[in-house]
């Protein structure tokens, strides 16, 4: 994370916008993902799941999303779904027009479909394919979007891998070193990242893991990090994952971020994942990220963390005025808008 970008970030916050937005820009996917947040029935909360939203497309969606960002002027976009290439055709026209406005980009989807060659020229793009182990299981569990066609789809890109650590994988011997050596070899491949699986609270999934074996996770993790480059993940940001923050409120990732679903207005609440996330056992890779830098102490003395939220309350309170300034405002130029002699009249006037 470089200095520049952490002042802006910073500067967003201050003045009460998050500094991140992630768009569900499609509420389909080809794939059905066993223990997938985004299809979880209350992922919006219960009233409406995100297979029954409306959603956008065509010359509608690009303008819809734009808009979107001038809105909420944000310094990065997650795109994500449902599977963003869902709307590939769209995606090639609002990526570089986010580029272009100096916002970083992100793309996370299951390569079911090739990958624009022109996204590889574009600068502050990081595009992110989620891979849920090895050969055997990611197939059994994310087909169509197999391995075969993940390498056949990503052949002229530069990507990221995201594995999601399940409670199968963590309990094979050693597959975590196989899956980094598999995916580490190949020249298409920037960086590899790894989340835990999150389960939400209450529920019982066969994903979740013991916390013996998010522990044994941690641990060769940090065993692998030197001997794969490519594992693009600090040992401080890895240890994260053994007390990760314990509510929303406490997570920099979540306060950062504003998330809102494939009609473009339902927000998804708390955080990214949506519904009711059991924090004790997070494994989001960007959460235990930010976690890590707000621990680090400024001049030894104060945490981060602690500065990071004393700025979150000062930008709430900016926004709060911005938003009561905000009917006077649209009245003023409503008036100053209308025809002549009908500004500021008075009935009967």
């Amino acid at each position: 994370m470089q200095t520049g970008h952490v002042f802006r970030a910073w500067g967003r916050i201050l003045q009460g916008y998050a500094p991140a937005l992630s768009i569900e820009i499609t509420r389909e996917c080809p794939l059905r993902c066993p223990g997938c947040y985004a299809y979880e029935p209350n992922h919006l909360g219960g009233e409406v799941t995100l297979r029954q939203l409306s959603d956008f497309r065509g010359d509608e969606l690009v303008e819809r999303v734009l808009r979107l960002v001038e809105e909420l002027r944000p310094l990065h976009v997650s795109l994500v779904g449902g599977d963003p290439l869902v709307r590939y055709r769209e995606l090639e026209r609002i990526v570089p027009l986010l580029v272009s406005r100096g916002i970083h980009v992100q793309v996370v989807t299951s390569a079911f479909r090739p990958l624009p060659a022109s996204w590889r020229r574009l600068p502050r793009l990081t595009v992110v394919v989620s891979i849920d182990g090895l050969e055997e299981e990611h197939n059994r569990r994310r087909a169509p979007a197999t391995y075969e066609r993940i390498l056949k789809n990503i052949e002229d890109s530069r990507i990221t891998v995201h594995c999601t650590i399940t409670r199968q994988m963590a309990s094979r011997a050693g597959s975590l070193e196989q899956f980094l050596r598999f995916w580490s070899d190949r020249p298409q491949i920037r960086r590899v990242w790894f989340s835990v699986f999150t389960p939400q609270r209450g529920a019982e999934a066969a994903e979740r893991l013991t916390p013996g074996e998010r522990k044994q996770v941690v641990e060769e993790l940090l065993r692998l990090r030197p001997l794969f480059p490519k594992l693009d993940m600090a040992p401080s940001a890895l240890r994260q994952f053994l007390t990760p923050p314990s509510s929303p409120d406490a997570c920099i990732f979540a306060k950062t971020t504003r998330t809102v679903s494939a009609d473009l207005s339902t927000p998804v609440t708390p955080c990214q994942l949506g519904g009711d996330p059991d924090c004790s056992e997070c494994g989001c890779v960007a959460a235990m990220g930010l976690a890590a830098v707000g621990a680090y102490k400024v001049g030894g003395m104060i945490s981060a963390g602690a500065l990071f939220h004393l700025s979150h309350r000062i930008g709430g309170l900016v926004a709060s005025r911005r938003k009561q300034r905000q009917p006077r405002e649209e009245f003023i130029q409503i008036g100053a808008a209308a025809p002549a002699g009908t500004a500021g009249a008075r009935p009967g006037a």
